[in-house]
């Protein structure tokens, strides 16, 4: 029978929490990572929308809506009102 010393399960379980903690710090990071690129992607596509008006047509088709002229003017001009910018 092989028996173990302390030092060594010591080191093996400082070594697993060293491994535990690692993913979990990498998680986080990935996420706000991921968060904050999302968002800046988003960002970056609508301002494209406010100037183009076969996107926002196309945007509200995908949402069920059909826009005529008056209404897709409107639109743009909310948009435009609007501050994607922090």
């Amino acid at each position: 029978m092989i028996k173990k010393s302390k030092l060594t399960v010591e080191v093996n379980e400082t070594i697993m929490w060293g491994y535990i903690v690692t993913a979990v710090v990498a998680l986080l990071v990935g996420g706000a990572a991921g968060f904050y690129i999302g968002v800046m992607y988003l960002r970056k596509q609508m301002e494209k929308m406010q100037s183009n008006p076969e996107m926002l047509q196309q945007m509200a088709k995908q949402m069920g809506y059909n826009l005529n002229k008056q209404q897709m003017a409107k639109m743009q001009q909310m948009m435009k009102k609007q501050k994607f910018r922090p």
